[in-house]
């Protein structure tokens, strides 16, 4: 992802992920266990309103890439919808939420919310990069 159309997220202190999004992610991630889950999120300021569910193309339980054409299909409907991507989801089947030495490499690229996903404890958590990775609340 090059940060195209991705909008920075440095002051957020907060995402709002209602329960029915919640469930289309939690369902993404127990389908493709063992492996990592993936997907983009749309929305206005601090709310997710719409998720695109992608392919993880390494089928890896501790990595994850979307494909490219999988990624302009992405941004083309965030275009058609005047959504923008505010939110990069991924799951962690065998361990915490937390982000990877990986995740944290990415979200330098990708500046907007990243929401993890833990197939251990069944809870999400979101995350910003500022000088270092910090934590955010996730409101219903």
């Amino acid at each position: 992802m090059d940060g195209r159309n991705c909008k920075r997220r440095i002051d957020l202190q907060k995402i709002i992920l209602s329960e029915s999004i919640k469930k289309i992610l939690m369902n993404h991630a127990e389908n493709e266990n063992p492996n990592e889950s993936c997907a983009l999120l749309y929305g206005n300021g601090k709310i997710v309103s719409e998720v695109f569910l992608t392919k993880n193309i390494e089928e890896s339980p501790v990595n994850f890439t979307i494909s490219n054409e999988q990624l302009i299909e992405g941004y083309k409907i965030a275009e058609e919808k005047k959504l923008p991507v505010i939110g990069i989801f991924h799951s962690h089947p065998n361990s915490e939420a937390y982000p990877s030495s990986t995740d944290k490499k990415f979200m330098h690229s990708n500046p907007v919310v990243w929401i993890i996903y833990s197939g251990v404890n069944k809870n999400f958590k979101a995350y910003v990069l500022e000088s270092d990775v910090v934590e955010i609340s996730i409101q219903d």
